[in-house]
């Protein structure tokens, strides 16, 4: 439906600003309980401020969005996005904060031309577009930063999840929990190649005792990062070898001939200090 002559949606708000505003936050708070997350005075202050550059936007009588005269709005809708995906809002939540404008909206139109059944249609048509399209924008940039937080959470975890530790000097130990996919095997290069230059050291104990399962894959994975250390000067020995694993790694056909291979950790650190030439003697007897 076309918008005949100029629409009066920015004469209306401009008119009626003060009511609108206290409409809308009536409903925010109704829909989705926004005084759990947000207090009310925050959450005026930010309907005021979108309400004047929404004003102001209307001036253009346009409802492309994408246009300049609507630039101010879309830059305080994608930071109320970005700060609502990082505060734990959901989609609809987020997208509530324009939808919710609809009602105080039309209720002012229908109070204004409620009379005249063509000009309401086309004015409520124009507000019904402009508000859509908003929405939606704010969705698609919360969606944006959600997976902007959940890969910074997922990449904070895998260096987390693979801690480098200095048993002793000269020696570290990179103890292995869960899958060791391509993804968390470059991350683990990375920390214990890093770990090797700031400690050099000879010895690196990697210890696959948490790794439920070694297929080709996650051995091919282990080779990798025995050569990267072994091209920084440092010798590895695998640990956590169970029984069930090696007859995996014997059934795959997988050689592990070069690197010297453990049951356990306490066995492998054995090793490291007899090639480091360091030893643990027991404390004498008093």
């Amino acid at each position: 439906m076309a918008i005949r002559g100029r629409s009066r949606l920015s004469e209306m708000v401009n008119k009626h600003e003060a009511g609108i505003l206290t409409d809308w936050i009536k409903e925010q708070l109704a829909a989705v309980k926004a005084a759990d997350r947000i207090s009310e005075s925050d959450l005026r202050s930010e309907c005021q401020r979108f309400l004047a550059v929404f004003k102001d936007a209307l001036r253009s009588d346009g409802d492309d969005i994408a246009t300049a005269p609507w630039s101010e709005a879309r830059e305080m809708l994608a930071d109320l996005s970005r700060s609502r995906a990082r505060a734990g809002y959901t989609p609809s939540e987020t997208a509530t904060f324009v939808l919710s404008l609809k009602r105080p909206l039309f209720d002012r139109l229908r109070g204004e031309i409620g009379r005249d059944a063509d000009t309401l249609a086309d004015e409520v048509w124009h507000a019904t577009v402009l508000l859509d399209r908003l929405a939606l924008f704010t969705t698609e940039l919360f969606q944006k930063s959600r997976e902007g937080i959940i890969l910074r959470q997922q990449q904070d975890m895998l260096e987390l999840s693979t801690p480098v530790v200095q048993l002793w000097e000269g020696i570290l130990a990179l103890p292995l929990i869960g899958t060791l996919d391509s993804a968390r095997t470059q991350v683990v290069m990375e920390n214990l190649l890093q770990r090797i230059v700031e400690t050099g050291a000879s010895i690196a104990i990697i210890d696959i005792t948490g790794v439920a399962t070694v297929d080709t894959l996650v051995a091919q994975h282990l080779l990798k990062t025995v050569a990267a250390a072994r091209l920084m000067g440092a010798d590895c020995i695998i640990s956590g070898i169970r029984p069930q694993i090696a007859q995996t790694i014997v059934h795959l056909g997988v050689e592990l001939n070069t690197v010297v291979t453990k049951a356990t950790l306490a066995d492998a650190f054995i090793i490291a200090l007899h090639k480091t030439g360091s030893s643990i003697g027991r404390p004498a007897k008093a």
